[in-house]
C-alpha cells in the first residue's frame, strides 16, 4: 500500500472516529432531525469516497489491459495486489455509510441517495475483483505469442473503463439521461464479447495449438463483459436515485 493510499484510509477512518465520537457526547434529540449542514457534510464525504474507489477500479482496468497487451507481469501482479486496496475501500465507505445513517437518521431523499452510494461500492468492488481476474489471466498469456492480438479484449477494456468512467458522472450529476445510455454502449461491450467467443472458437478448431490460449481469452472476455454489466447495475441506481423508478436497463 502507498503512503497516498494509507492517507486516504487513514482519512475514512478518521471520519468514523469523529461521527462516532460527536454522536456519543450529544444528548438524545428525540424527533428532532439531524442539522442539515452535517448531513450534507457526510453525505460529500461519502461521495467523494465513492468516486475515489472509482478512479481505482477505472485504472486497475486499464492497467491490466495495457498488462495483457505488453506482457507486463510485473503491471499485472500490481492490479492483483492493488484489489485488497480496493475491497479495503469498499469496507470503508459501507461503514462510513452505516454510521451516518446511524448518527443522523437520514429520511426520504437522504436515505436513499446513501443505501444507493452503498449498493454503487459493492458493484465497484465486483468491477475491481473482475479486474484482478483479468490480469491473473494475463500472468498465464504473458509467455506465449498473443493469438490474434488478443482479439477484442484491449477495445473491450477500454470501452469497460469509459462505462466505469461515464456512470460515475451520471451519478455526480444525477443524471438518468445519461444513465441509461450507459446500458446502451454496454450493448457494444456485449456484441465484442459474442463476437470474441465465435471468433476464438474457429481459431480454435482451425488449430488445435491455439485451445489453451482461446480458452484464456474466453475466460478474459466474460470478465469484461462482467464489468459492462455491473456499470449497467450502477446506471439503474442512478435512475432509481433521480425518478424513484426501479428500471432494468439490461433486460
Amino acid at each position: 500500500m502507498t503512503d497516498q493510499q494509507r492517507t486516504g484510509k487513514a482519512t475514512v477512518d478518521a471520519q468514523i472516529d469523529e461521527l462516532v465520537s460527536g454522536a456519543a457526547g450529544e444528548p438524545a434529540r428525540s424527533g428532532h432531525p439531524a442539522p442539515r449542514e452535517a448531513l450534507d457534510r457526510e453525505e460529500q464525504l461519502i461521495r467523494d469516497a465513492v468516486l475515489r474507489m472509482g478512479t481505482l477500479v477505472e485504472a486497475a482496468i486499464r492497467q491490466a489491459s495495457r498488462a495483457l497487451t505488453t506482457h507486463d507481469t510485473a503491471l499485472a501482479l500490481d492490479v492483483i495486489r492493488g484489489d485488497a486496496i480496493i475491497n479495503e475501500a469498499q469496507r470503508s465507505v459501507s461503514r462510513l455509510i452505516a454510521v451516518t445513517i446511524a448518527t443522523q437518521q437520514p429520511v426520504a431523499r437522504d436515505l436513499r441517495y446513501l443505501l444507493t452510494l452503498d449498493h454503487v461500492t459493492y458493484e465497484l468492488e465486483r468491477m475491481g475483483d473482475h479486474a484482478s481476474s483479468l490480469a491473473k489471466q494475463t500472468l498465464k498469456l504473458a509467455p506465449e505469442p498473443p493469438l490474434e492480438g488478443y482479439v477484442h479484449l484491449p477495445e473491450m477494456a477500454e470501452r469497460g473503463a469509459l462505462l466505469v468512467h461515464g456512470v460515475l458522472r451520471a451519478l455526480v450529476d444525477a443524471d438518468a439521461v445519461q444513465a441509461r445510455q450507459i446500458a446502451v454502449e454496454d450493448d457494444e461491450i456485449d456484441r465484442l464479447y459474442h463476437a470474441t467467443f465465435d471468433e476464438v472458437l474457429e481459431l480454435m478448431r482451425r488449430d488445435p495449438a491455439n485451445v489453451e490460449r482461446g480458452t484464456r481469452i474466453i475466460i478474459a472476455s466474460h470478465y469484461l463483459e462482467r464489468i459492462g454489466d455491473r456499470a449497467t447495475n450502477v446506471a439503474e441506481d442512478v435512475v432509481y436515485l433521480v425518478t424513484g423508478d426501479v428500471e432494468d436497463l439490461n433486460p
